[in-house]
């Protein structure tokens, strides 16, 4: 399928009550048509894989064409000036996790970027940082603690940034590296704890929610089952 006919096919699907639904949940309306994910994610099955297609679906700035491209970019085309592009284009959570998520971590590039994002000022960069942290946390199976555990610098340095978008993805990638085994939760639970002392409110509530969750019933059955 050509770009064009991809973007027709987007733009004829949508939907501007839902893009009103989804700007009460923090995404940008701007260029935004309202499609579901589940949708984009029925069209790049359709597509495959593509990484020209990508390039050129991001270069057009709709919204649900930028999260395609993710979806449909092939992780070892990916050059580092291309993710550097592209993050500077992030303007909305849901395209900055999906890209993290579902393209950014299965790139060469991922654990450098994670660090070197999460010490950028621009929110939605910051964000990807730390976003790429927990992604990496859950997909990459094979990847040693010290990999993770060479993250708690960044992750505890960014629990004092107050803005809603970074101190989520920090408390998020604090989650799931607490969750890969019994090591890392013991590690992960050492660290909230000593960010939960630091005069801050955002780290107050980064710490108190990861503990919460990463000392709970249901996440110490999980890593006795892993065991």
């Amino acid at each position: 399928m050509s770009a064009e006919s991809i973007l027709a096919e987007l733009r004829s699907k949508a939907d501007p009550k839902a893009v009103e639904g989804m700007a009460r949940f923090g995404i940008s309306s701007k260029n935004t048509l309202g499609l579901s994910i589940p949708t984009l994610r029925a069209m790049a099955k359709k597509v495959g894989k593509d990484h020209r297609l990508a390039l050129t679906l991001w270069k057009s700035g709709v919204h649900e064409a930028r999260i395609l491209a993710a979806f449909v970019d092939d992780p070892a085309m990916v050059t580092e000036s291309q993710m550097e592009r592209w993050v500077s284009d992030f303007d909305s959570w849901d395209v900055c996790d999906l890209c993290c998520s579902g393209l950014f971590d299965r790139t060469r590039f991922a654990y450098p970027k994670a660090t070197e994002w999460s010490k950028r000022e621009r929110e939605f960069v910051k964000r990807a940082g730390y976003a790429l942290m927990a992604a990496l946390a859950v997909h990459d199976k094979e990847a040693p603690d010290e990999a993770f555990l060479d993250f708690f610098p960044a992750i505890e340095s960014g629990s004092t940034d107050s803005r809603n978008f970074v101190k989520k993805a920090v408390n998020w990638a604090l989650r799931q590296i607490g969750k890969r085994n019994s090591r890392l939760n013991m590690e992960a639970q050492k660290l909230a704890r000593s960010i939960a002392k630091i005069d801050s409110a955002s780290a107050r509530w980064i710490a108190s929610d990861a503990l919460r969750e990463l000392s709970s019933d249901s996440v110490k059955k999980k890593l006795r089952r892993s065991s």
